[in-house]
């Protein structure tokens, strides 16, 4: 056995939440101003119906993406060094459409909190 004593590495609010929970204190959160809350609850009402347009024009472009290849034949006839055309559209259009669709939410949500 080592002689070195071992030593648990917590975060500070896991330490914290340690403390409370020996020291038997009753903990609250920080209030808000009741301005402060109304606010807080408009910016979160904008930024979550915003949210659902991202999140329908994400389940529209996944799960419409088969079902157009699927409608539209061809696509496995052609092909892009040996791979179907069809699976690269499966590979690359998502992925960018992707990373655009979550650019364009973030912009949006940022939009909220400075026009509320």
């Amino acid at each position: 056995m080592s002689p070195h004593r071992r030593v648990a590495v917590t975060s500070p609010q896991t330490r914290l939440a340690h403390a409370r929970r020996r020291h038997r204190t009753a903990w609250r959160p920080p209030t808000m101003d009741p301005a402060e809350v109304r606010q807080a609850l408009r910016v979160y009402r904008a930024q979550r119906a915003r949210a659902v347009a991202a999140l329908g024009t994400l389940f529209g472009l996944l799960l419409g993406l088969p079902v157009l290849l699927w409608l539209t034949p061809g696509w496995d006839e052609v092909r892009v060094l040996g791979i179907p055309l069809s699976w690269i559209a499966i590979v690359a259009i998502p992925f960018p459409a992707m990373v655009v669709l979550s650019h364009w939410q973030l912009r949006r949500a940022e939009r909220a909190e400075d026009t509320e």
